[in-house]
């Protein structure tokens, strides 16, 4: 399990005695009634990211209970141990009708998300409601430093237990290596987790075809959030984009385990998307075209105004129009698309535009993984030569033509364009396939 850096931690403590007779000294705790040391109030000062009960339910505290001052440090230092907050301190005063006191406290900044990948055993708001009972002052995300995470991983693994799952809950920090630590991330390790199916509640027929046809892929593969979430946001959430449904949320999946055998597991994965208002077309215009005209360009995107707005198939085809202008020797081409969305008419005004750039030439061709025969005849049929304007369509119809020749190969085209002398290198590969 991944060691936690305590945070940096001020204590003061302030002991007010107040006297609780009519006498000429001030009583020591010592010589005060049991009823000095009840419990009577908690107060919290200073937390903008945390509700009063939570860091009062962090203390283990409670009200009514019997406290000394030893008490109360422990509870601030729990609360400091857990990494939320940069400083903590607390006053109290006893009295005859029992003691008050409150805790002082300083935020941290340094919080990121928790993430859960495969404890499908327990729904969304069911996971994150037991996990808050347990540690209060989690509330979705964690403190980078303290030991708020360790006691999530206690906290995960009991639930485990008590549903009869045979398997460890640990986590590890995520971040580039050597830099901050960007999230937690959660798991079990025994059970082998499967997608059996993907559901999607409350879609129109249309839609849900269109999303299931998309979904047959994850059946059978391992079950993690992040997965699921990724290839959700690749695959499900253009079929809203593509109709024109620009807001729509798919929501967090949930799991719900269908089958149990031994070691693997089936689970059940669906969404209940919200796709929001329908947005269409008003405007569609392109401009800073000289080498291309622009009756070709609008022919490689041909959306009609009016109709709802598909910004899937409009990335697809300013992807063609680079593919285009490559083909023209225009490498270094920079097409801007720009969204003009007006949430009163529910309408888009959809504007491309392009700064054309140099012209780029014909560099060094070279090819490797050939004998020497088959490179050279290669290089013969090759026609482009350098200074000649580059046509990267060329090259890429090129390498279909090589494949269709050679047979078993794996072919990978590098085009390394140098900014600085205007021309591009073409580095064709040819791997043996297996």
């Amino acid at each position: 399990m991944a060691s936690s850096e305590p945070s940096r931690t001020l204590l003061v403590f302030c002991l007010l005695i107040p006297s609780l007779f009519a006498q000429t000294r001030t009583l020591s705790p010592s010589e005060l009634p049991a009823s000095a040391f009840q419990l009577k109030s908690i107060t919290v000062t200073g937390s903008k990211r945390y509700k009063p009960e939570d860091i009062i339910a962090a203390t283990g505290l409670q009200i009514g209970g019997t406290v000394h001052e030893d008490d109360l440090r422990a509870a601030a230092r729990v609360l400091s141990d857990s990494g939320a907050f940069t400083d903590v301190s607390f006053k109290f005063s006893f009295s005859n009708p029992g003691t008050d006191v409150e805790f002082q406290v300083k935020d941290s900044s340094d919080f990121v998300p928790a993430h859960f990948e495969n404890f499908v055993w327990f729904s969304n708001s069911e996971l994150n409601n037991k996990l808050h009972a347990e540690v209060p002052l989690f509330h979705g995300e964690l403190p980078v430093h303290g030991g708020m995470a360790d006691k999530i991983s206690l906290a995960l693994q009991a639930m485990l237990i008590d549903a009869k799952v045979e398997g460890s809950a640990d986590y590890t920090r995520l971040g580039p290596e050597g830099g901050p630590t960007e999230a937690f991330d959660f798991e079990v390790s025994g059970p082998h987790i499967d997608i059996q199916e993907v559901r999607f509640e409350g879609v129109e027929p249309a839609m849900n075809d269109a999303l299931g046809a998309a979904a047959r892929k994850l059946e059978g593969r391992e079950f993690t959030q992040t997965t699921v979430r990724k290839y959700a946001e690749t695959n499900f959430l253009p079929c809203f984009l593509s109709q024109g449904y620009l807001k729509a949320v798919l929501g967090a999946p949930e799991a719900k385990v269908v089958k149990t055998d031994a070691d693997e597991i089936d689970v059940e994965v669906s969404f209940r998307p919200v796709r929001g208002p329908q947005y269409k077309l008003s405007a569609l215009t392109i401009s800073g075209n000289n080498a291309v005209p622009l009756g070709t360009l609008e022919k490689l995107m041909p959306a009609s105004t009016g109709a709802p707005i598909n910004v899937v198939q409009l990335q697809n085809e300013i992807g063609a129009m680079r593919q285009l202008y490559a083909s023209y020797g225009y490498m270094a081409v920079d097409i801007k698309p720009h969204e003009d969305i007006d949430n009163s008419a529910l309408s888009v005004k959809f504007a491309v535009d392009i700064i054309e750039g140099p012209v780029y030439k014909m560099g060094d061709l070279d090819i490797q993984g050939l004998d020497a025969a088959t490179r050279a005849k290669l290089q013969t049929e090759w026609t482009m030569r350098g200074g000649d304007t580059y046509n990267s369509a060329y090259t890429h119809e090129f390498v279909k033509k090589a494949e269709d020749e050679l047979g078993d190969w794996n072919i990978t085209v590098h085009e390394s364009v140098n900014a600085q002398d205007k021309t591009v290198d073409v580095t064709l590969r040819f791997d043996p396939r297996n």
